[in-house]
């Protein structure tokens, strides 16, 4: 007979990933926050008149934009190799109870995407993590190889179909956007009926997520999966001391790698060619340097207990994650406040800091009395077909 697969209590867990894990919350709020309330999605960048809001949109774009869907990525892998051992000893079937883990996930993704947003990312993980599941008896090195296999050779052979493009055309270089989309969007979600909007959410969800796109989609996110099963294995952040030098080499690595491949629109050009290898390339890079960065300074006290808020939000990551859609859409779409349109990058950029800062003490407060968020709760017990525990044992 099966036991009871319960959470991970608060002793068995790794503090510096659940830090790792509220740090990604905070990075992918700054990405998304643009997106909930403008048509950015459509609109040519560099749109902003003032200095303020350019400036905002620019640090955004170096520090944020690609790096933190693949920072959680990376922790998504990660957190697979620890599910799976925690299930196997239990005496769980790996694949079946991670593939109703999937199809749960999928679900929410689903309500997530057609009925609260259309920045939806729920639905992508659970869809490439069936196609982890071809690895998950993998040795060590052939997880490393193929996360690397993955990421170099589709990077590689994009990069040089649009440097080829580019030499037959010059003009195909050019950021594409679309004015008389942008104009709809603004339209529909600032006043547009419930309905209406959630026509616009699917159209604006299969534009980023239709068959054209998803070997795009795949590319981007099972190799930083597997990287973070690789990691797992190695248990590189849960015996730090004993990878010490390895941990210290793939962050000067990655800082080397990524800091000048994020800058590259800035001095070069901003176009399509250098947009893309900015964040096929400098997006995964900076998301390793910030998880390995996190992992160094951890190791010292003082930084611990600077960085402690981030691992309540960590812990509850799928909740806050939904929260700020659900929030934000109130905050932005007709049938909340109706703001969509109405606000600046910098602006939304301080609205994100609030609504983040008030996460942390949602958080905190939650996890006095609660094992795990609202929603992780309600993914267990669908995926074991049973009520699963949730207040903190005394």
């Amino acid at each position: 007979m099966n036991q009871l697969l319960t959470p991970i209590q608060t002793k068995e867990r790794i503090q510096s990933i659940d830090i790792i894990r509220g740090f990604a919350i905070l990075g992918i709020f700054l990405v998304n926050m643009p997106a909930f309330n403008s048509p950015v999605l459509y609109m040519k960048p560099g749109e902003w008149s003032g200095k303020l809001d350019n400036w905002t949109e620019q640090f955004i774009n170096i520090f944020a934009q690609a790096s933190f869907y693949t920072l959680f990525s990376f922790l998504f892998g990660f957190g697979i190799m620890i599910f799976k051992d925690r299930a196997i000893a239990k005496g769980y079937s790996f694949p079946r109870l991670f593939s109703k883990r999937l199809f749960v996930l999928l679900m929410i993704g689903c309500l997530h995407a057609f009925l609260i947003w259309h920045g939806d990312i729920l639905i992508s993980y659970a869809i490439v993590g069936l196609l982890f599941l071809l690895f998950h008896k993998a040795k060590q090195i052939t997880l490393l190889v193929w996360a690397l296999v993955l990421f170099i050779v589709p990077t590689f052979l994009m990069s040089a179909l649009l440097l080829l493009a580019f030499y037959l055309d010059p003009s195909m270089a050019g950021i594409p956007f679309n004015e008389t989309m942008a104009r709809r969007s603004l339209d529909v979600y600032s006043s547009g009926a419930f309905v209406d909007i959630t026509g616009q959410r699917f159209q604006d969800w299969y534009y980023v997520n239709g068959p054209a796109n998803l070997p795009f989609l795949i590319i981007s996110i099972l190799p930083m999966f597997l990287l973070g099963a690789y990691m797992a294995k190695k248990k590189w952040f849960s015996q730090v001391e004993e990878n010490l030098k390895g941990i210290q080499k793939l962050w000067l690595t990655t800082m080397i790698i990524g800091v000048p491949f994020k800058l590259l629109p800035y001095y070069t050009s901003q176009n399509l060619i250098t947009e893309y290898i900015q964040d096929a390339i400098g997006g995964p890079a900076i998301a390793l340097f910030y998880a390995t960065s996190i992992v160094l300074i951890t190791r010292h006290d003082l930084w611990k207990r600077v960085l402690s808020p981030l691992a309540a939000v960590g812990r509850l990551s799928l909740s806050n994650y939904l929260f700020q859609s659900v929030l934000s859409t109130l905050i932005f779409y007709s049938y909340g406040l109706g703001l969509y349109g109405e606000i600046s990058p910098f602006t939304g950029l301080i609205l994100t800091i609030i609504i983040f800062a008030s996460q942390i003490v949602i958080s905190k407060l939650w996890l006095y009395k609660f094992q795990v968020g609202p929603v992780e709760w309600i993914w267990r017990t669908l995926t074991y077909g049973k009520k699963q525990p949730l207040k903190v044992r005394s």
